[in-house]
């Protein structure tokens, strides 16, 4: 798969899960030429991971270089001029619309400009790409910025309507539409709030439909409400957090890309603390907490108090942009006292006349109300299907931060965190058949990963107590580890490019070389070979090295892949052997 469009999350193996919402989006995209699909709107906090998902929707769809074709703009958040505008979406459109066609990904980082556009179409003699060109010089030049602006947002439609095309058109951080596009130059006074609806014909298209995302999901779903009413986009509301495996797995990715040590328990301690959010298990990982030891139950729980705690880490002050931008408004003591408490209970509705009696709030019931729903415009509380239902986000990352920033005031008592967070690794410790089976049902995903990092916990063990058959003529010695490596690369001696899955060093002077397979099916004989002709490549390449060949086959092996395992002395296992202190 090639990436012609730079993901925000960095290198693309770190996208983790998002399984369910994968499947449940390419269904939709594949009825796109069908003319079966409504389009959509995808809604979640910031850094939930909704931009990295479309990116990586975009990405495959460009690389699988089917029947759709995807489109991708990012309004940001910086004030831009009507006509300027216009031209920056019809030239992201156009360059992306060619890199697909020529299989050319410079286009989609690199946009061409209207010359390039046209000289291209002059090029290859498209008619539909020199008419839009020199319609939209034409107008530029006579200040019909409307016209413009109309050639620009509806290209999608009408080349999917005269080419027998389908698009997917993908617009990140729909609601900054409203906000930062201005009709004088000079971006001070004429803010245009009514852009969005603009599509409020084109997000209907079957040929080109919509997925877009917003962050503030109040304010876009106000946007929507007001311009693209009738339910023109189907909402679809993102959770910031994975499934349980699904963190523990990003748990995993997030150490070995950043090199940060850990151990198999204190990465179940991470996703626990961190609630499997893939944000904020890369602030832990990547925090700059001085004392930062994830290798031990204690440095894991100060790492991440100091993420929610310390004002200047990333994680305080993503949330803080919250805060602050709500507390504008609302910046008293009564707004702070809600918001924890429905925070902390938020999972039921409160009204303003429960609220005034439970926290006994010294205001009227038509004032917390006011309250309540200026919280609710700054996203951090929702409405219910009653004007005077109310309830707090379902965000333990948020609790947290609330807690840290607010409690002290409200009630005299400044939060013990870690006493908490250590409270909630005592549950998790007290059920160790659970915490192994999280560990295991991951075995069939990353096993190799979870196999080095076991290696590296182990203070010193004898390798059988991973493998069968382990061939070593001191059976009981025990292995030091000192070093452990993944995806080691090697040479054969005519050139061809071998790779060892994990490799281990001991102090002894032994090296073990495993082999990780991570299959339901057994392997059969032809993959041992394989992996025996490695071992041997690797032997003659250091002769003085006593090699410990291992294979670890998650899904088993036939008989006669056994069998030549325990006549070349290679080690066999279908799981890890995990222990807890």
């Amino acid at each position: 798969m090639r990436y012609p469009l730079p993901e925000r999350i960095g290198e693309p193996q770190l996208l983790t899960g998002r399984e369910k919402e994968f499947a449940l989006f390419y269904k939709w995209i594949e009825r796109i030429p069908r003319r079966l699909s409504k389009s959509r709107v995808i809604l979640a906090r910031r850094k939930s991971g909704k931009t990295a998902f479309i990116q990586r929707l975009f990405n495959r769809l460009w690389s699988e270089n089917g029947k759709v074709i995807p489109l991708f703009f990012e309004i940001s958040e910086a004030k831009k001029w009507y006509p300027n505008f216009a031209i920056e979406y019809y030239c992201t459109f156009a360059s992306q619309y060619i890199s697909f066609l020529d299989r050319d990904d410079d286009f989609v980082h690199t946009p061409l400009s209207l010359e390039q556009i046209k000289a291209y179409g002059e090029s290859k003699n498209h008619k539909y790409l020199l008419n839009d060109i020199d319609s939209m010089m034409r107008y530029k030049a006579s200040h019909d910025y409307d016209l413009l602006w109309k050639t620009a947002y509806t290209a999608p439609e009408r080349f999917a309507a005269s080419l027998d095309h389908r698009f997917l058109v993908i617009i990140d951080e729909f609601q900054n539409i409203t906000e930062y596009i201005y009709r004088d130059k000079a971006c001070e006074t004429a803010k245009d709030e009514t852009l969005a609806g603009s599509f409020h014909g084109v997000s209907e298209s079957k040929l080109a439909p919509m997925l877009v995302t917003g962050s503030y999901v109040g304010w876009i779903v106000a946007i929507l409400d007001k311009y693209l009413e009738a339910g023109r986009l189907k909402r679809f509301f993102m959770t910031p957090y994975l499934t349980p495996e699904e963190g523990l797995q990003a748990v995993f990715k997030y150490a070995e890309y950043y090199e940060e040590p850990i151990t198999n328990e204190t990465a179940t301690q991470i996703n626990q603390l961190c609630q499997s959010d893939p944000f904020f298990i890369s602030c832990v990982m990547e925090s700059e907490f001085e004392g930062k030891d994830l290798t031990t139950r204690q440095g894991v729980v100060n790492t991440v108090n100091f993420e929610i705690s310390d004002r200047r880490s990333e994680m305080s002050m993503t949330w803080g942009e919250y805060i602050e931008l709500t507390l504008q408004r609302v910046n008293d003591i009564h707004a702070k006292t809600i918001l924890l408490h429905m925070s902390k209970h938020a999972d039921r509705y409160w009204t303003p006349k429960e609220l005034k009696e439970t926290l006994k709030l010294d205001i009227a019931p038509n004032e917390i109300q006011e309250k309540l729903r200026t919280l609710v415009k700054a996203d951090l509380l929702t409405e219910g299907i009653s004007d005077i239902d109310f309830r707090g986000l379902q965000d333990g990352t948020l609790y947290l931060i609330l807690r840290n920033r607010f409690e002290k005031e409200i009630i005299n008592f400044e939060p013990d965190l870690k006493k908490d967070f250590h409270k909630e690794l005592d549950e998790l410790q007290m059920d160790k058949k659970a915490l192994q089976g999280k560990l295991n049902n991951l075995v069939g995903k990353f096993a190799e990963y979870q196999l080095a990092t076991d290696f590296r916990s182990r203070k010193r063990f004898p390798l059988s107590i991973y493998f069968e058959g382990v061939a070593d003529k001191d059976q009981n010695v025990e292995l030091n580890i000192i070093d452990v490596r993944q995806r080691v690369k090697f040479h054969r001696q005519d050139g061809k490019e071998m790779e060892i899955d994990v490799l281990a060093e001991s102090a002894c002077g032994r090296f073990v070389l495993v082999e990780v397979k991570k299959t339901k099916e057994k392997i059969g004989v032809k993959v041992v070979q394989d992996f025996q002709e490695k071992v041997d490549v690797y032997v003659r390449q250091f002769p003085d090295k006593i090699i410990l060949p291992a294979f670890l086959s998650t899904g088993g092996f036939t008989e006669d892949a056994l069998t030549f395992c325990m006549d070349n002395h290679i080690g066999t296992a279908e799981g890890i052997a995990w222990f807890f202190e």
